[in-house]
């Protein structure tokens, strides 16, 4: 696979994310129940910073990490001038130090610093013809670390492809408000960043599936939300579970 095949896969994640005016709003109608001006959001996994934008247009400052190297440079020009967003050219995990981060390199929103979901892709429903072709060292920090250099967060959004439950460890305190994606080919993470939020005292939950930004399944005990994904049929995929703290 060539730099080629890279940039690429970097234009399809940009038409699919930052050139949909639809997906923009239905962004800014999702996380207006969660950002004010003012507020502080971090975005770990921002791949091409859809979700920057979306914040940045609610008026919050932004943290956002992204390992990704040409992922990373596109961040820096679409975002780098804006003094209310920090880039961090970085993986998160439940300890500081570097990752193996698997790269997708058709398809950079898949990668993942998770041999398991990998793993649990290879021969799935919905998941044909993906190719983690290339590994990468890139270095790690945790979300503790990062409240400790920026401020408690209103909100936390963690997209990183199986690799929820390991940012979710090097979290120590409740915020008041975050989100983790799932998939359906690893309920079982699921299950584990439920539990993890639930020990900090997240005790809320909704769930969107997919792109809709809407809840399918409205503010329920972390107990109901298992049940809930549970119950999915494999073809639902994705969504993101949110999650409120002590407010």
């Amino acid at each position: 696979m060539s730099r080629s095949t890279a940039l690429a896969g970097l234009h399809r994640s940009l038409d699919v994310y930052r050139r949909d005016a639809e997906h923009a709003l239905r962004l800014d109608q999702m996380y207006r129940q969660f950002l004010t001006p003012g507020a502080f959001a971090i975005d770990i996994g921002a791949h091409v910073g859809d979700r920057i934008a979306a914040f940045r247009r609610l008026g919050a400052r932004v943290v956002a990490l992204e390992p990704q190297p040409v992922c990373f440079r596109a961040l820096r020009l679409l975002h780098g001038r804006d003094d209310q967003v920090t880039l961090v050219n970085a993986a998160c995990g439940r300890t500081a130090g570097h990752i193996t981060l698997l790269v997708n390199r058709a398809n950079p929103t898949v990668s993942t610093g998770s041999a398991a979901f990998v793993a649990a892709a290879d021969g799935a429903i919905g998941w044909e013809g993906q190719r983690w072709d290339d590994r990468l060292e890139v270095p790690a920090t945790t979300l503790d670390a990062l409240i400790a250099e920026h401020g408690v967060p209103d909100f936390v959004k963690i997209d990183v492809e199986g690799f929820e439950a390991e940012v979710l460890g090097g979290l120590s305190r409740p915020v008041p408000a975050l989100s983790f994606e799932f998939t359906t080919i690893q309920r079982d993470v699921a299950y584990d960043c439920i539990a993890r939020l639930q020990a900090l005292g997240h005790l809320r939950f909704a769930l969107s599936l997919g792109e809709t930004q809407r809840f399918d399944a409205g503010w329920c005990d972390g107990d109901t939300m298992h049940g809930i994904i549970d119950g999915l049929p494999d073809h639902a995929n994705s969504g993101d579970v949110y999650a409120l703290g002590d407010r």
